[in-house]
């Protein structure tokens, strides 16, 4: 490798560093609240918990077959308001505005088409890492 390809290789690095030194660990229910059988891997063999959340992602390895580091669920707001779309119970009606949907005090994300916008909130207490 050339001058050019090992200052290369280092800026990368550094990049990479960076990248990981700024990333921010996952909430308990960003993790806890992933169904196990829809984990995406996050990390490589043999990471550490420590390694995977400086990363950004969640650990744990109390399945087996499935990625121990893996991708957070979406931040929706409230730690209420974390879960997967397969997990809201609708709280509104088709059309809800997410003004109407606070006023009922639930949750709103209109990010995901045909699932409820308007969900109730989960309590904080069953998340975990």
């Amino acid at each position: 490798m050339g001058p050019h390809g090992t200052r290369l290789l280092a800026a990368v690095l550094v990049l990479g560093l960076c990248a990981l030194a700024a990333a921010k660990k996952p909430s308990a229910c960003q993790c806890s609240r992933m169904d196990p059988q829809n984990r995406k891997n996050c990390g490589f063999p043999g990471i550490s918990p420590d390694q995977c959340f400086a990363a950004g992602c969640c650990f744990d390895s109390r399945v087996p077959g499935v990625p121990w580091c893996f991708n957070p669920l979406p931040q929706q707001g409230p730690e209420e308001c974390v879960m997967e779309v397969s997990e809201r119970r609708d709280c509104g009606y088709p059309g809800i505005s997410a003004k109407e949907c606070a006023a009922r005090k639930c949750c709103f994300s209109n990010l995901t088409p045909e699932v409820p916008w308007c969900f109730f909130p989960r309590p904080v207490q069953d998340c975990h890492y």
